[in-house]
């Protein structure tokens, strides 16, 4: 068996290269030298292939180790970078809101409820779905900010507000307390022949706001993800939104989803339901009978609902709805004011069709 001398290159120790082998161990510092060139330049290639593949997902904004040892075999790895990794974050959900309450002062028609009506979704968004107030727009005729006054121009503005910029994952909520009316419908979109529309504070000089407006506004821009809840307590509000299905339910809790498109009024992926007051030709009424102090029939049945109901569904929702509102018309008498004369169904219409008695309500 033949041998030769080398010396470790680490250490300086003499080796012993074995005629079956191409490669010795030092006894000492354990460093691996090789003696045949070929397997030697295959070797580190292969070991020099392992480290690109290792390093390359740390190449930037990484500093380079110093070299500890004069070794040829460390040499000859590429430079080793450390790399601090910050995890990419899911994108921040976010919660939105529009609550707008018009009262109209010095008109014949005043509303003493709007603002109560206001602020008690504000303390529902609030203390009990955790939106933040600072992502809630006020309107009111008591702001002081002129820019949060419930103007035809300050609330499309408002409602401009809500969708900019949202995006999969957020929540955003559109509440109204007012006036509405309808009118005939001039561009052919409507089964029964009219427009919706909501009238803000100066809504006999600057014009009413057209369900086609909103719809164009709030609804059409949502993107996939992106879910929008309307709470209208108005007149003639059941389609307000313009939304493509209506939930027809009756006394049993049967329900069917009526299409009421004539044109295509969705999202661009998003869901947007609404949750009005009364059908299209009904009224709407304020009622002392549920706290003593005038409050919209719909919003402190919706806010009952939401509070005291576990696992909520939309079906549960507006069953309950309903209930508490033939309730206090069924109770109005000598002291407790309601339009008990006028029809008052609580409605639901959404962009998609759903099992309303399976999916929850999330806002």
């Amino acid at each position: 068996m033949s041998s030769a001398e080398k010396r470790c290159k680490t250490c300086g120790r003499t080796l012993v290269k074995l005629s079956s082998s191409q490669y010795e161990i030092c006894p000492v510092c354990e460093t691996v030298s090789l003696f045949n060139k070929k397997l030697k330049g295959r070797v580190l290639n292969r070991i020099e292939q392992i480290a690109n593949v290792v390093r390359s997902p740390y190449q930037e904004d990484i500093k380079t180790l110093p070299s500890q040892t004069s070794s040829p075999w460390l040499s000859r790895f590429p430079q080793i970078r450390t790399n601090q990794l910050t995890p990419t974050l899911p994108l921040q959900k976010r919660k939105k809101a529009v609550l707008c309450g018009v009262t109209y002062n010095g008109h014949r028609k005043k509303l003493e409820a709007s603002v109560h009506n206001v602020r008690s979704m504000q303390q529902l968004l609030v203390n009990k779905l955790g939106f933040q107030n600072d992502s809630i727009r006020i309107l009111t005729e008591e702001e002081s900010d002129r820019s949060r006054i419930p103007t035809k121009r300050n609330i499309q503005e408002a409602l401009r507000w809500l969708v900019q910029g949202c995006q999969s994952g957020d929540s955003l909520m559109f509440y109204y307390a007012g006036h509405a009316c309808q009118i005939p419908d001039e561009d052919g979109d409507e089964i029964d022949g009219y427009d919706e529309a909501l009238c803000p504070v100066d809504y006999r000089v600057a014009g009413v706001i057209l369900d086609d407006e909103i719809n164009a506004t709030i609804v059409a821009p949502l993107p996939h993800g992106v879910t929008l809840h309307s709470v209208i307590d108005t007149c003639f509000s059941g389609t307000v939104l313009d939304l493509p299905f209506l939930c027809q339910i009756n006394q049993d809790g049967l329900y069917m989803w009526e299409e009421h498109q004539l044109t295509n009024k969705g999202t661009r992926g998003g869901k947007a339901l609404c949750i009005s007051a009364c059908a299209d030709h009904q009224n709407s009424a304020d009622t002392s009978a549920f706290t003593g102090n005038a409050i919209g029939a719909l919003t402190f049945s919706f806010i009952q609902a939401i509070e005291t109901e576990s696992k909520l569904t939309y079906g549960r929702l507006l069953t309950f709805m309903r209930k508490k509102v033939h309730h206090a018309q069924q109770v109005v008498g000598r002291s407790v004011p309601f339009a008990s004369s006028l029809s008052q169904e609580p409605q639901l219409s959404c962009s998609t069709r759903f099992e309303i008695y399976s999916e929850l309500v999330k806002l």
